[in-house]
This record gives structure tokens, sequence and C-alpha cells, in this order.
């Protein structure tokens, strides 16, 4: 069976930059939306891409402290964004909507990861919520803004290896883990870039998902160091132990490549990897490449008319999407 999750050969891997990819690049006059763009990787995103030239938005829950982070880099601009309220998601839309300015990029990179059992609006488990509908709700009401030849990039990870999408209890009423939790949020993102393009292709605009790769970020916040130094990431002193850790700035380079690369021209809705398209996961295999669970187009489907459903939002319901 033929599959477009095959590498492309781009020249680049698991160790290049941010700056790496965008090397040449003249982004000046296209304008970047970068959700979690103030820390980790979402804020070297945000520096490579406004030091190749792009005006960069960051929705930010504590735009004070996005300013502060931010502060020194030209052509970025913090509004007011928590991915857990829809009414918020909907208000920063909106006003940038309003606002009559086109978008080139957005890298929905923003995230939480591995949390307490926490419930956002009625009642929803607040990875899925906050991970996948909030991002899904934000492409959707800003869809009227994103041009032709624009791209939607999903941050997934290898933690969709850990759960497909729990249909019988997307919520967590029963048996909250932390973890699986997680890896559902992380499917839901890659699916999410699957049906986004189905739907957009034809309006010129392509989705993808990706996986960044281990990084040592502020993403680690709901782990005690006692978990992180059982999983053998970091030692008692905090110090990082796993070799195949990546920097930020390579942990960034991923989506800034999906976001900008003409080697993707004529793809999407594929998972990437290491600055390339991923290969399908193998059975018995390491926990690299893509599962199938997370680019199943059925299942794709499936998830966009729940979230859409659950949001209230969808831009292309004419379109039966």
């Amino acid at each position: 069976m033929t599959t477009p999750q095959q590498p492309i050969g781009s020249g680049f891997g698991a160790t290049t930059t941010a700056d790496e990819v965008l090397a040449g690049l003249d982004l000046s006059g296209r304008l970047a939306l970068v959700t979690g763009g103030y820390s980790g990787i979402g804020i070297e995103a945000a520096r490579a891409l406004t030091k190749a030239g792009a005006v960069v938005v960051v929705p930010a829950r504590r735009p004070d402290v996005a300013r502060d982070q931010l502060a020194g880099l030209d052509r970025v601009e913090v509004g007011e964004l928590d991915l857990g309220d829809l009414a918020s998601v909907r208000d920063f839309a909106d006003g940038f909507l309003a606002s009559g300015r086109g978008i080139d990029m957005v890298i929905d990179s923003a995230a939480i990861m591995a949390c307490p059992e926490t419930r956002v609006g009625p009642g929803w488990e607040a990875q899925f919520a906050t991970n996948h509908l909030g991002h899904f709700a934000l492409v959707n009401r800003l869809w009227p803004a994103i041009t032709a030849g624009g791209r939607v990039v999903s941050v997934s990870s290898t933690g969709h290896h850990r759960s497909p999408i729990r249909w019988d209890d997307v919520d967590f009423a029963h048996d909250y883990d932390k973890w699986t939790a997680y890896g559902q949020a992380k499917t839901a993102n890659a699916l999410f870039a699957v049906h986004l393009d189905a739907l957009g292709k034809d309006s010129g605009v392509r989705a993808f998902s990706l996986n960044p790769g281990g990084i040592l970020t502020p993403l680690q916040r709901h782990l005690s160091i006692e978990e992180q130094v059982e999983m053998g990431w970091i030692d008692e002193q905090g110090n990082p132990l796993n070799p195949g850790f990546k920097s930020p700035a390579a942990g960034a380079a991923t989506m800034t490549w999906a976001a900008t690369s003409r080697q993707l021209d004529g793809l999407g809705g594929v998972y990437l990897e290491d600055c390339d398209v991923a290969v399908p996961w193998v059975e018995g295999g390491p926990r690299s490449g893509v599962k199938d669970w997370a680019v199943d187009p059925e299942q794709a489907a499936r998830l966009w008319t729940l979230s859409a459903q659950r949001s209230g939002e969808n831009a292309f319901a004419r379109q039966g999407g």
C-alpha cells in the first residue's frame, strides 16, 4: 500500500536548527501566528521567523509574561488568548479578523502535558480541550484570514504513540491517566492536520503535523524532578541525561520548516519528524515515525465532526466538513 508518509530527502536532520532551515529565506511581508510563542520551542520559532523578516503574532494566556519574554524582538505582537476557554479564543480571533490582515502561517505550538486531572468548559478533559479543541476553534475562526498559499502547522509529538482517540471516553470520565490523556491529545493534533488539509487544499492552504523531538522546556512543569529522574531525562541535579534530547533551537526547526519550506510544496496532511516527512511506525520498532491511528482519514473526519460540535466552529460547514 502506498502512503505519502515517505521521507523526501530534505537534507536536514535531527540537529538542524530553526535558523538553519530559514537560512536565505526572506519572509518580509509575511505574518505568522505562533501559539506558545513565548516559551520553549515556540519562542525559538518566533525568534527565527522574525530574524527572517516575518511579523509574528503571539497569542498568550499570560500576555504580560509573553511581552517580557519577547522583549527586544522586532516585529512581534502579543495578544490575549486562553486556549482552554473558547470564549477567549473567539475574542482573540475576532479581534484579529477586525484588523483586516492576512495570515501566512499558523503554528499551533502551545500545549500542556501530563497534568493532574483537570476539567475545563462543560467538564472536558483539559489536555484534549486545550491542546486540540482550542487550536481547532482558533484556526476555524481565523480561516477567513488565512491566505492562499498559507500553511497550518499542528505540533504533535511521539506522545501520540500512547493512545488513539478514545471514542468511548474522550474526557476520561473513568480511570484518568495523565500520559494516556496527553497521548490522545497529541493524536488529535495529528488528525486535525489530516482533515484540515483535505478540506483546505482546494483553497491553497495546506496543513501538517509533526514531532518536534524531545526537548527540556517548561512543558515539563507538571512533572516532578523525581518523575523525570525515573524516566532517565535528568539527574537529581536537573542536568539532562538523554543524549537524544534536542536543544530548543533544534526543537523549533521542524515546525519552522513545515511553515515555510518550498520542499513541501504539493504535500499536505502528513506527519513530519526531524525536518522531513516521517515514515510509518513499524511494529516492534523504536518509538519514532507515525502510528496509523494518527493519520487515518476516517478517524480524522470523525474527530473533525466531534470537534465542530463541541466548539461550535466549522469554517467548512457548507463543504460538508
